[in-house]
């Protein structure tokens, strides 16, 4: 690789790391050409990009970059066999991974980077599964709101009921 390639190569994975919060580094070493093909295809339909990458030109990518993102952590995880995986919802790369190694062992996840955590070593993966994407919390925040007017309204109905009868109750005293 000369220089100038390299220099394109650290550059296009800047970009990459600077548009993404969202990364984990992985290693699918010893993977066999079938496998890795089947996990790539895997990655696609789930709308990750799976990318090897040489690590100095990762860790470089990642030293250029501003330094409250947090990414020296990940330097230790730089090691070895290497692939980058970009996504758009912190938890796909690790619900994608344990799929896929419900029939292998590998890929391993060296660490993962979500919107300023690092996560580092394969224990980890179980607790990024578990992470709850951005549409998940949403949905949940909405749902809490609208409870307490639910309430409201619920309780509304039915007191418009018990009132009307009460009164109708005391009208009917009355008169009597």
């Amino acid at each position: 690789m000369t220089r100038a390639e390299k220099t394109t190569a650290i550059a296009e994975l800047k970009e990459k790391f600077s548009n993404n919060s969202f990364f984990y580094l992985t290693d699918a070493s010893t993977m066999t050409v079938e496998q890795v093909t089947k996990f790539r295809g895997l990655c696609f339909e789930k709308g990750v990009e799976m990318k090897v990458v040489k690590n100095t030109l990762a860790k470089k990518a990642l030293e250029d970059s501003s330094e409250e993102k947090g990414y020296a952590p990940l330097y230790d995880a730089l090691k070895g066999p290497t692939a980058i995986m970009f996504t758009e919802t912190a938890n796909v790369p690790a619900k994608i991974i344990e799929e896929f190694r419900k029939g292998s062992d590998r890929p391993i996840l060296k660490a993962a980077y979500i919107d300023t955590a690092v996560y580092i070593g394969d224990d980890q993966l179980k607790s990024l599964a578990q992470l709850k994407s951005k549409e998940d919390l949403i949905g949940e925040v909405i749902t809490l709101l609208q409870s307490p007017a639910k309430n409201v309204i619920s309780a509304l109905q039915s007191g418009g009921s018990t009132l009307s009868g009460l009164l109708k109750a005391l009208e009917e005293r009355g008169e009597e």
